[in-house]
């Protein structure tokens, strides 16, 4: 029944996505041919109040939205299919806080993938996830990019931990333990493919005997991460 409403729910969203867009298309259409300006736009947005009465959104505020939402994408195939994936919410989120299009396809997939909400979103682009992403992908090795072609999606070196609440001097036990306690917002921070196995998890090389802190499991990988 989940996966259910999860499918009618993928295609309420792609619904909703869609009408959005028609509406920016033609709010933008009629401002480059007709002239429209604020006042058509708030007569529009009072007659669509009047017609649809049980619709929320439609305030001139949201009109202008969309109008920037359907000229930011249109010309780009790839990410016009993309927005679909995600509510409008998210996609004006960024839109105005990204610049190039692939720091915008990149924050439409993970927030696809990792089903992020709006402050969930909001934290992963104040924090700069794709430029730490970006970072990440020099120091990945060439024998890991062969197995995994997505690593660099899933695995970063640049991670920030500002919401464990650590002071400047800490120890690895401290920032180990930190973790432990906040481990939902870790995951958050890591994505949610990322499944905790052990803690100090024994591990013998030869005739020595090691622990690794916290070993993890990725299940779109299938690989254990140390």
């Amino acid at each position: 029944m989940k996966k259910q409403e999860q499918k009618l729910q993928r295609l309420y969203n792609s619904g909703l996505i869609d009408l959005y867009w028609n509406i920016g298309e033609y709010i933008s259409n009629k401002s480059q041919k007709d002239a429209w300006g604020s006042k058509t736009v708030q007569n529009l947005s009072n007659f669509l109040k009047k017609t649809e009465p049980n619709s929320k959104g439609f305030s001139s505020q949201n009109l202008w939205r969309m109008k920037q939402f359907y000229e930011t994408y249109h010309k780009n195939e790839k990410l016009s299919l993309l927005v679909r994936k995600i509510g409008l919410t998210n996609n004006m989120l960024i839109v105005s806080q990204t610049k190039t299009e692939e720091e915008k396809e990149f924050y439409i997939k993970i927030t696809a993938r990792e089903k992020y909400t709006k402050d969930e979103l909001s934290r992963q682009l104040e924090s700069g996830l794709f430029e730490r992403s970006m970072l990440s992908k020099e120091n990945i090795s060439p024998v890991a990019r062969e197995i995994y072609s997505n690593i660099n999606e899933h695995i970063r070196d640049y991670d920030s931990f500002e919401f464990l609440g650590l002071k400047d001097n800490y120890s690895e036990y401290s920032f180990k333990k930190a973790i432990l306690t906040n481990l939902r917002d870790y995951i958050l921070e890591f994505g949610k493919d990322f499944l905790l196995i052990e803690e100090e998890y024994r591990l013998q090389v030869g005739n020595k005997d090691y622990s690794i802190d916290l070993l993890f499991y990725h299940r779109e990988l299938n690989c254990l991460v140390a």
